[in-house]
């Protein structure tokens, strides 16, 4: 007998429907419009990834070049300095 816990969840942990007859009427109602597919495709929030891009431009426009290069360098020695081997 299967429990709610063990029931299976898309790559995202969302839960899907339970039988194939369900998750056939489900898409048939997202295609048609009946019901809206929430989120982006990879299961993110639209409003969130807008505004992680936009972060983005305003940490550019306000750094300036010498701590750019500063980050960079840092970086840089974190990426190339030699691992000790266990």
């Amino acid at each position: 007998m299967l429990i709610a816990k063990h029931m299976p969840k898309g790559p995202k942990g969302q839960k899907r429907p339970a039988d194939v007859i369900s998750n056939a009427v489900h898409v048939m109602r997202i295609a048609t419009g009946e019901i809206a597919e929430t989120g982006t495709e990879d299961g993110k929030n639209a409003a969130a990834v807008m505004l992680g891009r936009k972060g983005g431009h305003a940490r550019a426009k306000a750094t300036s070049k010498a701590e750019r290069v500063r980050i960079a360098r840092r970086g840089a020695r974190a990426r190339w300095a030699s691992k000790p081997k266990p």
